[in-house]
């Protein structure tokens, strides 16, 4: 079977078994602010587990892209070691929502793997949770029953707390699991040793594939369990894992998931791949899995940056990168001509990787050469250590400053140095690393109490589309302590007018007030696991208290203008820069906005002037808001409505429609465009290979604007002493400039020709080479200038300079006659990137004209002092 032949057959199985099957959710999260990431197949389902969504199918079934790199599940440095770890993976699940339990879901997976995928039944084993004296938790009988009936006794193993019951985090559902296990080694190995004794040892043939977690408990703050309302099914089967076991390998990476990447990565790299511990093919799996991750995380939005969740990207990209480079002499980009295989081979079952393939090709490439240039210049840094070292042994927190700030691996240091016969003193990096690592921990660890329930309420109803203004009943709240906020209080209310944070869009902020009159200030309005939570910095005297809450009708309406104008926005990007544009992420203040689009160049300031025409005609135009609430996703699509890739629909939506204008928007937005009064683009940049950025303001931010404008045009002419004509007066400051530098430059090369002959007098000949060494004054263009007509008028010359233009600079320049080049084997580049690091520095150049520049000007006489030495 084929891997698209596997996962489809997992998919139709459960579609018999009455499950709807879902499409996987996006594997970036947008709005969960305990999660960066999907890492497991629940993820897009808690809301169902907490009781916070009302279960519409209480059976589904699907195939779940994950990522797992941080936080708890951190299998990063694991990757590549060996032949089961993976960042990106896809999980298979079934999912029961207080519908059948363990007896069916423990039945319906061993029919799967021996009835349909024909797994061999004597080389499975079981685990059952064995139970925990300490939380008072019994052995799993029940689920032991089950296995009986249909597993032999001897197959059926006890699994401790830490491999058989399963925890969402620190709080939340969970409950005993019962994990199926499989042992693929030889016969031969298999009469040896017995299997039983290998299972959750981490041995690579005798691995779990499927985890049935029986969810039946809450674990509380303070670390307690509590029965849940319902009891509910979560089951996870690791794709590649069941791929490796059907295709009879003994690897995943050997499966047709990964085989087409390898191949293509040997023919680019020139290598071979031979299945072994070997670095090169340590590089070759960490390559192949972490494009997989890298490319499903572009396509659901979410770009590579310097902080978050793109931070997390950019790392994996990095260290693909790094191995392509160090064991695999990839000196230039390529990781991102891997795209185009993947795309081939994943897009049937995900069409967002084939949809999004230029756009994934052209941030990677960007990624990858702005990386390798930053391992040049840690090199460059190496370079310098090394030649100041004096000892066997580099500074620990040397290397780790090389890591921290620019971004240089520390491994990759260490190959470096193994190869000049050092090494770095591993202690101080580690402590140096476990500093940083507790600095993060503390600025952003959180405390989070238990909710305190007053009302049981399936579902809070949002109700600010049509008011800001709403009596409403305090149905839980909780304390959250961090070191950045301080003491917060989280509150839900059984209805709200405050627009949680989502789709780009700020949460409200406002008040709430009690029939005493006393007001607490809402801060800011979140979503989680489908509760909308109001930020305060303290809670009500009484929260039993009926309370009017109050959204901040200003700030509300300024950001409604900026959201509507981003949909007008994004109109007028498709119509004057063409249909590729896509909206690649968004921020709506009540301030300004934010719009990143794809687009392959810079946009002209006569096309930003045309956008910003079309979207004031429509200001202008006066368009009506034409909202549908409620209504069928598939009915929207046909009607036009744009849809973002990386956004999790439902089955229903809600579609903003400003004339020509559509998209699916869960956003708040003015009644009329007439409202914005007026848009003003601020500024458009790049923010990666093929993504630009326009940011913008609207409404009473265009008034404040204009007025500064008008402010600084006053101040402008005034130092122009009122000119009547002030560009005219600016025009004519810049000719006069013009002619003073052309004055000034003719005075340099004056300065250089009476220093030319001043230099003549100053030539020492040693060992039959004319030779200048000397700190001087002058402009660099000048010094390039003087060291050719030197060269011309003075045979076998050798010229060089040192100059320091500012105290925390300093400039080498060398010229070797080219004679002296052929017949004393002399190279400038050799020279200026020797004596560079005396300035702190590096350069090159050509082996007759080099030039380098550094920061410690102070090293110039140590400089002078040396360079003799080349010739003596």
């Amino acid at each position: 079977m084929t891997a698209q032949e596997i996962r489809q057959q997992f998919l139709d199985f459960f579609k018999d078994k009455e499950h709807k099957i879902v499409p996987s959710a996006p594997m970036v999260l947008k709005n969960d602010p305990t999660l960066m990431f999907v890492n497991a197949g629940m993820v897009p389902f808690k809301e169902y587990f907490l009781g916070q969504k009302k279960v519409t199918d209480s059976r589904v079934a699907d195939t779940q892209k994950c990522l797992r790199v941080s936080g708890k599940h951190n299998d990063l440095e694991e990757v590549g070691m060996d032949t089961y770890h993976h960042t990106m993976f896809e999980m298979l699940g079934n999912w029961s929502f207080g519908d059948y339990f363990k007896k069916e879901a423990i039945a319906w997976a061993w029919e799967l793997l021996t009835e349909v995928y024909k797994i061999d039944k004597n080389s499975m084993y079981v685990t059952v949770f064995e139970g925990d004296k300490s939380e008072n938790l019994d052995f799993d009988q029940d689920a032991y029953d089950y296995w009986k009936k249909i597993v032999p006794e001897d197959r059926i193993l006890n699994g401790n707390k830490k491999d058989n019951f399963w925890e969402m985090g620190a709080q939340g559902p969970c409950g005993p699991c019962s994990e199926i296990h499989v042992d693929i080694r030889s016969a031969e190995e298999k009469a040896k040793v017995d299997g039983k004794t290998l299972v959750n040892m981490d041995h690579p043939q005798v691995i779990e594939i499927w985890n049935l977690v029986f969810m039946e408990f809450n674990r509380k703050a303070d670390g307690s369990l509590e029965k849940l309302p319902n009891q509910h099914v979560d089951t996870g089967m690791g794709f590649e894992r069941l791929c490796m076991v059907i295709q009879g390998v003994q690897s995943n990476y050997d499966t047709d998931v990964f085989t087409p990447i390898i191949r293509e990565i040997e023919t680019i790299a020139n290598s071979k791949y031979n299945a072994s511990d070997k670095k090169e093919d340590v590089a070759i799996r960490v390559i192949a899995d972490h494009i997989r991750a890298v490319a499903f995380a572009i396509a659901d939005g979410q770009l590579p940056s310097n902080n978050g969740a793109g931070y997390v990207i950019r790392r994996i990209l990095r260290r693909a990168i790094r191995y392509g480079f160090t064991f695999l002499n990839q000196k230039d980009a390529f990781i991102y001509r891997l795209v185009d295989v993947l795309s081939k081979h994943m897009s049937g079952s995900f069409p967002e990787i084939k949809a999004q393939k230029q756009l994934i090709e052209n941030v990677i490439k960007e990624e990858e050469l702005s990386f390798l240039r930053t391992l040049d210049q840690g090199l460059n840094l190496l370079d310098t250590i090394i030649s100041n070292n004096k000892s066997p042994k580099i500074s620990g927190k040397k290397v780790f400053e090389l890591k921290d700030t620019y971004g240089f691996p520390e491994d990759l240091t260490d190959l470096i140095l193994r190869e000049n016969g050092l090494s770095y003193n591993e202690e101080e990096f580690t402590s140096e690393l476990e500093k940083q690592k507790e600095r993060g921990r503390k600025a952003t660890a959180v405390e989070t109490d238990d909710w305190q329930i007053l009302i049981e309420d399936d579902e809070e109803e949002f109700i600010g589309y049509d008011t800001l203004e709403a009596t409403v009943k305090i149905t839980r709240y909780r304390k959250v302590s961090s070191k950045k906020d301080g003491d917060m209080y989280q509150l839900v209310f059984n209805i709200t007018p405050f627009y949680p944070e989502g789709g780009g869009q700020v949460g409200d902020k406002g008040y709430l007030e009690d029939p005493n009159g006393d007001t607490i200030y809402i801060v800011d309005t979140k979503k989680e696991n489908n509760l909308i939570i109001h930020f305060a910095k303290s809670l009500p005297k009484d929260p039993s208290h009926l309370f009017t809450i109050k959204v901040d009708e200003k700030q509300r309406f300024r950001t409604e203008c900026n959201h509507t104008a981003t949909h007008l926005l994004h109109q007028a990007l498709r119509t004057i820069l063409g249909t590729h544009v896509e909206q690649k992420g968004s921020a709506v203040h009540s301030k300004y906005l934010r719009f990143d689009f794809s687009h392959f160049s810079k946009v002209t300031n006569e096309q930003l002037q045309e956008i910003e025409d079309f979207v004031n005609a429509r200001i202008q135009g006066k368009l009506p808001l034409n909202e549908h609430r409620n209504i069928p996703m598939q009915t929207a699509i046909d009607n036009g409505a744009m849809a973002l890739f990386g956004e999790k629909y439902g089955d229903t939506v809600r579609m903003i429609q400003f004339g020509k204008s559509m998209e699916l928007c869960g956003g708040t937005h003015v009644e009329n465009t007439s409202d914005i009064w007026h848009f003003k683009i601020t500024s458009e940049s790049a923010i990666a290979s093929g993504v630009r950025r326009v940011e913008a303001i609207t409404s009473d931010a265009v008034k404040d604007y204009y007025a500064n404008q008008d402010q600084e045009y006053s101040e402008v002419k005034s130092a122009l002493k009122n000119a009547q004509n002030p560009v005219k007066a600016i025009e004519q400051i810049q000719n006069e400039n013009i002619a003073l530098k052309k004055q000034i430059e003719q005075l340099l090369k004056d300065k250089a020709s009476n220093l030319k002959e001043s230099l003549k007098s100053e030539i020492q000949e040693i060992n039959g080479i004319n030779f200048i060494a000397k700190k001087i004054d002058l402009e660099q263009n000048n010094i390039k200038d003087l060291a050719f007509e030197l060269g011309n008028e003075i045979e076998n010359l050798f010229f060089f300079v040192a100059t320091a233009p500012a105290k925390d600079k300093a400039m080498l320049t060398c010229y070797i006659a080219k004679n002296l080049v052929e017949e004393k084997e002399l190279n400038a580049g050799q020279v200026v990137r020797e004596l560079g690091k005396l300035i702190h520095g590096g350069g090159g150049g050509q082996p007759f004209f080099a030039t380098a520049g550094g920061k410690s000007p102070g090293g110039i006489p140590k400089v002078l002092e040396r360079v003799k030495s080349y010739i003596e």
